[in-house]
């Protein structure tokens, strides 16, 4: 008894030096780490990485920026059920222990001491994963487990359980880049927390233990295992009943990659988003949770996306099949599973499926798809695949399904009506759509190629193509302000000019149909874009003083060419900038800037950006007071002596500016100051007057001339021109009414010819057809008023002049008001001086 007596002594003496070797050791080692660990403050002000969204103006999520999936949940609107899951895998003593768990410490002790150094499975609390995550390395050494120890504690002091659980499960790494509790419930199940059952709750608290290989994506098997286990742990403590946790076991988990819920297609401009926001917000703008507004507007946009897609597929079966798009051998005993492996690399585009041609024969070809659905194609499905010879020729049609494609093809197909598939291709031609609000040139659509995966050159505004008789309306502006009117009178004939740079040293321009109709008026001219009275009418002007002038509609003098060869659109320009220019027309000639971010806010729902556009404002009182401003303060400079061939508008014509800026060269700096209150007015740019002629000359091109096409919209508020360069390598339309204006671009990214007979009537006005059925519909038209200073007149049409009151064969003409009264003299003998034609007038 007396030795037991003595050894039980000796033992607690030895427990007692124990414990206080133990306290002295965690004394030393706090004081030793204690002055290099960090504050445990700052995770009251923590900022997760949170991605930025990019929105329409209607609220449909465009896109989402950054290298982290993160929602940020509330601990308040995190459901009982999710919060139980993971307290069971991870801490069910969470709500009892400070900061540190005895039990887990000693669990992990006795694992040590039996697996004889085995680290294995820790004891680290919540609270400790969060010292770990926000401010530790996870290298696995016992330095780094004290010091977490130390930190856990020092959390426990600064917050409460509450906001300690919070950070847990929004910052805790879930796999695929999945940060938090609400970006993993919506990847794995595309729902919302509250969405989530109980199998699907205990599924995502199985995975902070393996996030890469042990979820449900990864290996499935494995992970139902772990969430099986964690259903254990539940009902273990008591969290959930026996029967609750048997019905969440017997369900097959469903997780599958679901991408951000992307609810409008506009890739192209997302990614001037995306740059636009690191240059305002800096580094962090794609980490610091910005939700940025566009100017986009969602219907508008998905009527854009089908109208090029569609009309670039028309335009690709018109010159025929290319062929498949790769071949592979296939064995015969080749199964589903190679048809797959041969299939991985290609990825569906704008609605065209890539398959694999695993039968071929006379009237049907089986096609492999991707997600394991066989399709058929019969004789109907390839009868447009004609074979492409050149973008002038075809082959003959196909007599059979087996002339088209070959087993082992990778072929494109499309789903038809009724359940049907169709042969398809990716086209080759490229196409880009603008359309833009003409008051204060926000971006309504943008579309900047066929498909943003196969490209991302943005065609809408990086481009640089010639717009051809696009540009013409520009060229007529000019002309109008230097004294030619609608009824101005030139003649379409053959034009020679010298030209060193070609073999032959002339320069010959022609019409597109190499006719000739010889004297005709001006609105005639645009009307039927006819190109030589356009030369005529630039060499009249001057080069020099129309090159100023175009400036007015935002394009940079250097992409215009300092030779006549401008007026048929040779300047090089994007779609965006057409729409610019065009709006000048639609707005009664203010000059906006195009802007497509509407506003920014913060994680916190907080405004730090928005847009000031200035704004055209037609029927605002201000912009009345400001157009009198300027008619009091204008000065028109006097205009060089050019020769103008014309003998309805001679050079020394008396003039009228009602606005300082009507005659300058260059486009005014800024625009108006707005006081608190008022729009910022943007500046005056072109005389209402003049854009009201241009108008209703490009009015009269859709309903009688190249756009007549447009008509099919039945409305009579549409304004528009046609442009296609030589040899057809680009093909425009660019069109307006006063509430949008949309300019379409369709061509090859290396120049090459879009074929024969491919005009911007057939090329693109189908686009912006298409495109603006949609966007216009419900929107009621605008009559066409002219302004104070414009006047109607009967006119001879043969010479442009005042006709008698007698004379039937008069038609009705407008005018600037200052231009009737020398309209009314007598032309000349001869209608037309071609006696300069030829001089050297330093064209080139």
């Amino acid at each position: 008894m007396r030795v037991f007596l003595r050894l039980a002594r000796y033992a607690l003496y030895l427990a007692l030096t124990g414990i206080v070797l133990g306290c002295l050791a965690i004394g030393v080692a706090y004081w030793l780490i204690s002055p290099r660990l960090p504050s445990v403050e700052t995770l009251r002000d923590v900022r997760l990485q949170v991605p930025l969204r990019v929105y329409t103006a209607d609220d449909k999520l465009i896109a989402t920026f950054g290298e982290t999936r993160r929602i940020p949940v509330a601990i308040e609107n995190v459901p009982a059920k999710v919060k139980n899951a993971f307290l069971a895998a991870e801490d069910a003593r969470f709500y009892d222990h400070p900061g540190f768990d005895v039990q887990g410490i000693f669990r992990a002790v006795w694992h040590l001491v039996r697996t004889g150094g085995d680290k294995g499975p820790g004891g680290s609390t919540i609270t400790q994963q969060v010292a770990r995550n926000f401010f530790l390395s996870p290298e696995q050494t016992y330095t780094r487990k004290i010091s977490e120890l130390f930190l856990a504690m020092r959390i426990e002091r600064a917050l409460s359980k509450d906001e300690i659980l919070s950070l847990y499960l929004n910052k805790i790494f879930l796999g695929h880049r999945a940060y938090g509790v609400g970006a993993a419930a919506e990847f794995y199940y595309g729902k919302t927390l509250e969405q989530l059952d109980l199998g699907e709750c205990a599924m995502l608290a199985s995975l902070p233990k393996f996030p890469s290989t042990g979820n449900p994506l990864y290996n499935r098997k494995r992970a139902e295992e772990r969430r099986n286990y964690v259903l254990a742990r539940m009902l273990e403590n008591n969290f959930i009943s026996e029967a609750e946790m048997k019905a969440a076991m017997a369900e097959p988990d469903k997780a599958y990659a679901h991408e951000p819920p992307i609810e409008v297609e506009a890739p192209y401009l997302a990614e001037m988003v995306r740059v636009e926001a690191l240059e305002r917000l800096g580094a962090d703008a794609l980490t610091d949770g910005y939700n940025i507004r566009t100017t986009l507007d969602s219907r508008m946009q998905d009527a854009a996306n089908q109208a090029v897609r569609n009309s670039l597929i028309d335009y690709d079966r018109r010159h025929g099949y290319r062929g498949a798009e790769a071949h592979v051998d296939l064995t015969a005993d080749a199964t589903p599973e190679v048809y797959a492996r041969e299939l991985a690399s290609f990825r569906p585009l704008a609605g065209l499926i890539p398959a694999l041609v695993t039968e071929a024969g006379k009237d049907h070809a089986q096609l492999y798809l991707a997600d394991g659905q066989a399709v058929v194609l019969d004789k109907k499905s390839v009868e447009w695949a004609r074979p492409y010879q050149s973008e002038n020729s075809r082959g003959a049609a196909p007599k059979s399904v087996d002339a088209v494609v070959k087993v082992g093809d990778i072929v494109r197909v499309a789903r038809g009506d009724e359940e049907t598939w169709t042969l398809a291709q990716l086209p080759a031609a490229q196409a880009a759509l603008v359309s833009l609000d003409p008051d204060d040139g926000a971006i309504r659509a943008l579309v900047g190629g066929f498909s943003f995966g196969r490209s991302k050159f943005n065609r809408a505004t990086q481009s640089a193509r010639q717009p051809g008789s696009g540009f013409k309306p520009f060229l007529y502006a000019a002309a109008f302000e230097h004294g030619f009117t609608p009824a101005s009178i030139l003649n379409d004939a053959p034009l020679v000019f010298p030209d060193p740079s070609r073999p032959d040293g002339i320069w010959a321009p022609s019409n597109d149909d190499d006719k000739f109709e010889g004297p005709m008026r001006l609105r005639e001219a645009l009307v039927k874009s006819v190109n030589l009275i356009s030369v005529r009418l630039l060499d009249a002007i001057g080069v020099r003083y129309a090159r100023e002038f175009i400036t007015r509609f935002g394009l940079p003098l250097e992409a215009m060419p300092e030779n006549l060869s401008m007026s048929l659109g040779t300047a090089s320009v994007a779609p965006l900038m057409m729409a610019r220019g065009y709006a000048v027309f639609a707005n009664g000639g203010m000059l906006i800037d195009p802007y497509f971010v509407a506003s920014i806010r913060d994680r916190d729902g907080k405004d730090v950006y928005i847009a000031q556009a200035a704004r055209a404002c037609r029927g605002c009182p201000e912009r009345l007071l400001d157009d009198a401003r300027l008619a009091r303060e204008s000065t028109p400079p006097a205009l060089p002596n050019t020769p103008v061939a014309t003998a309805t508008t001679p050079s020394s014509s008396p003039r009228f500016t009602p606005i300082a800026s009507a005659n300058a060269a260059t486009v005014p700096a800024t625009a108006t100051t707005a006081e608190p209150g008022k729009p910022r007015l943007a500046p005056r740019t072109l005389d209402v007057r003049t854009a009201h002629l241009v108008t209703s000359l490009m009015r009269d091109v859709i309903r009688r001339g190249t756009g007549r096409a447009a008509m099919d919209l039945k409305r009579n508020d549409l304004a528009g021109k046609t442009g296609t360069t030589n040899e057809h390598r680009d093909a425009w339309f660019s069109g307006f009414n006063d509430q949008l204006v949309t300019s379409v671009w369709v061509g090859f990214d290396d120049f090459s010819s879009l074929g024969r007979g491919e005009f911007g009537a057939k090329a693109a006005l189908p686009i912006w057809i298409d495109y603006m059925r949609v966007a216009l519909d419900g929107k009621a038209e605008t009559p066409f008023v002219p302004p104070p200073g414009i006047s109607t007149a009967r006119i001879d049409p043969a010479t442009g002049y005042l006709a008698s009151s007698d004379d039937s064969s008069a038609i009705l003409e407008i005018f600037k008001s200052e231009d009737i009264e020398r309209l009314s003299a007598p032309p000349p003998e001869s209608a037309v001086d071609e006696s300069h034609q030829g001089e050297a007038y330093d064209i080139f």
